[in-house]
């Protein structure tokens, strides 16, 4: 790697301020799992990197609401999340989905404000927070703002982020009655980045569903929602004939990629299989407590 400067603020003001938005070559880096191996495959070669690791305050914090809405700082590390209790209570889909998030050492290092801002469309939590309404707050030179998830990731390896914005916490709604699901299929190990991802939360009224978001992942250029599919859900049971008009629509939907873990028509017939598989799933759990 070559020379750079490490910079290591003990404030968002000071943080946002050495954030240079017209050099390329000034990067903040949070957990650095992703920037560190771009680093030493000579992809990026910085001139300043400004660390976040001294940032403390809600930066660093899980914290729920009388009313069941989760806050989470940006430099919560993925494996305090996988273990918090607050969210095995309020979202256990977070829960259960770290579990298989590649590997405890990359999930002791690697944060959340950081895994949303590389916009990785392999990434198993960006479907699994847009499933569950979830937004994020972010701070830069102009101000605050706050944006859904699913608005942050706009492209592949590509945000909503101004260059000198910094994302600051992620907030997730009350689920009540949500129950959600998330299914990961990987052409190797279980904690490998994945051919498809499929996130799928539902609130049933009865044997019918009342509401549904549907997300899928890996196999598109970001995490994205298959409205029209979600479309085809609501009023209905989970029976077959529903899931399979529910699976053939979101198929022809999602607009598929083909990468080295799959051509574009196996995950397509990937996302028929696995998303009936996880509105099943959603169906016949709990919603938390």
């Amino acid at each position: 790697m070559t020379p750079f400067d490490l910079m290591e603020p003990a404030s968002l003001k000071e943080a946002i301020a050495l954030i240079d938005p017209d050099d390329p070559d000034v990067r903040p880096i949070a957990g650095g799992t992703a920037l560190m191996l771009m680093m030493k495959a000579g992809i990026f070669r910085p001139r300043r990197l400004v660390s976040l690791r001294k940032l403390r305050d809600g930066f660093t914090r899980i914290a729920a609401t009388p009313g069941g809405e989760l806050k989470i700082g940006a430099m919560m590390p993925l494996s305090t999340i996988e273990h918090s209790p607050e969210v095995l209570r309020l979202a256990p889909v977070i829960s259960r989905t770290m579990r298989r998030l590649s590997n405890v050492r990359v999930r002791n290092v690697a944060t959340v404000g950081g895994a949303l801002a590389h916009a990785d469309p392999h990434m198993d939590l960006p479907p699994v927070l847009i499933a569950l309404g979830a937004s994020v707050s972010v701070a830069g030179s102009s101000g605050e703002r706050s944006m859904a998830v699913e608005a942050l990731l706009t492209g592949y390896y590509e945000t909503a982020l101004a260059k000198s914005e910094l994302i600051t916490e992620v907030r997730i709604p009350a689920q009540g009655a949500t129950r959600a699901v998330y299914f990961k299929v990987t052409a190797g190990s279980v904690d490998d980045w994945p051919a498809l991802g499929v996130a799928v939360a539902v609130i049933a009224e009865g044997e019918s569903m009342k509401s549904a978001r549907i997300v899928v992942s890996a196999a598109t250029t970001k995490a994205t929602r298959l409205i029209a599919a979600e479309k085809a859900l609501i009023g209905n049971a989970a029976d077959e004939a529903t899931l399979k008009k529910f699976s053939d629509i979101a198929a022809d939907e999602a607009d598929i990629l083909a990468d080295v873990r799959g051509s574009a028509s196996y995950k397509r017939e990937l996302l028929r299989v696995y998303a009936a598989r996880a509105v099943r799933a959603a169906m016949s759990s709990r919603a938390p407590h």
